[in-house]
């Protein structure tokens, strides 16, 4: 059994990782931490894991993860980068869910998260974990930085029209809109269920953190220079992402759903509608699938519309996946699960 530890359990991402982990048949979780519920129980704390687990968590300056052979981050930004190169320099295979090693300019980071990054060494040997990009570079790895959730339904959307060649680069614009459990599991007056239901809003129009990982990662998949406009929403739902997406096409003869098709073909969490429905957020909900459509409307531009869980493909799920890639194990491992309906 691979022994696997979560720092930062108790948050929405790290609590997803418990329970995908859970029905895992080559995992054994021995350790969770966090600072704030140190001591408890974890199914006293998740009432829905009762059963499942029987474990306590523990204080993170306390454990030192020496019987762990995969260590997962699923902290607050700037906190993972304080313990990482330990476990790195001990052997440790580590998958980062947070942003702290995903922008290979420590500058631009430091510019966007406000802090000084201490472990600038490793963000060179961090491999960015998409794996519809990165693949073999992820089965290589020891240190694994996931991508945001944003990044990884925008990324996953203009992928084949970038390496095809097919759309200005220089004009791209992501329209997202989020649920609550992006913002996490801290307490927030805007999150509050009065605040936040039968109501739509923007965010960040002005900047968002997660734009400068956009841009580097479309600019790995065009030699044309990227410019993207990203709006985020928050939306009334609890989780989930909805993209879409617009590009200005420079080849207008292309067969778009082809080139898609081709592109994912052998890609296993990818589900391409293919026009017969759109993407939705539910269709996808608890699993670590990402549906997509690509339409041509009238004129010169090119729409696809992407749906992510954003706790499972945008965070945990895509971890595990990482893991099983870097563990040479079927990517697929413990991932394979519909949604739930309705």
């Amino acid at each position: 059994m691979i022994n696997v530890g979560i720092v930062g359990a108790t948050g929405y991402a790290g609590v997803e990782l418990i329970r995908l982990l859970l029905g895992h048949p080559a995992v054994a979780i021995t350790r969770l931490t966090s600072r704030a519920e140190a001591g408890s129980r974890v199914d006293r704390l998740f009432p829905h894991l009762k059963g499942f687990i029987d474990l306590s968590f523990e204080d993170p300056a306390q454990v030192d993860f020496n019987d762990c052979d995969v260590v997962f981050f699923a902290t607050p930004h700037a906190v993972a980068m304080n313990s990482v190169p330990a476990l790195i320099a001990r052997g440790k295979r580590v998958i980062d869910l947070s942003a702290d090693f995903r922008l290979t300019d420590t500058h631009v980071w430091e510019s966007w998260y406000g802090v000084n990054h201490v472990a600038p060494e490793l963000v060179t040997a961090a491999v960015y974990g998409l794996p519809e990009v990165n693949r073999e570079a992820i089965r290589q790895a020891q240190l694994v930085a996931c991508p945001g959730c944003y990044p990884t339904a925008v990324q996953l959307g203009f992928l084949p029209l970038l390496e095809a060649g097919l759309v200005d680069a220089g004009s791209l614009v992501a329209s997202c809109a989020s649920g609550t459990s992006g913002a996490g599991r801290s307490a927030k007056v805007n999150l509050l269920l009065t605040e936040s239901a039968e109501t739509m809003k923007s965010y960040g129009v002005s900047g968002h953190r997660h734009l400068p990982e956009m841009e580097q990662g479309l600019a790995r998949m065009t030699e044309d220079p990227v410019s993207l406009t990203f709006v985020p929403h928050l939306a009334p739902m609890v989780r989930g992402i909805h993209a879409t997406l617009i590009a200005t096409l420079t080849d207008q003869s292309a067969n778009l759903r082809a080139v898609f098709k081709d592109r994912y073909a052998c890609e296993p969490f990818i589900t391409l509608t293919e026009g017969a429905y759109e993407p939705e957020t539910r269709h996808v909900k608890g699993t670590n699938r990402c549906e997509i459509d690509v339409t041509r409307p009238p004129g010169d531009k090119v729409v696809v519309t992407v749906a992510i869980d954003n706790l499972v493909k945008g965070a945990a799920g895509q971890a595990i996946q990482a893991m099983n890639l870097m563990l040479s194990l079927d990517e697929s491992t413990g991932l394979n699960m519909p949604s739930s309906h309705p």
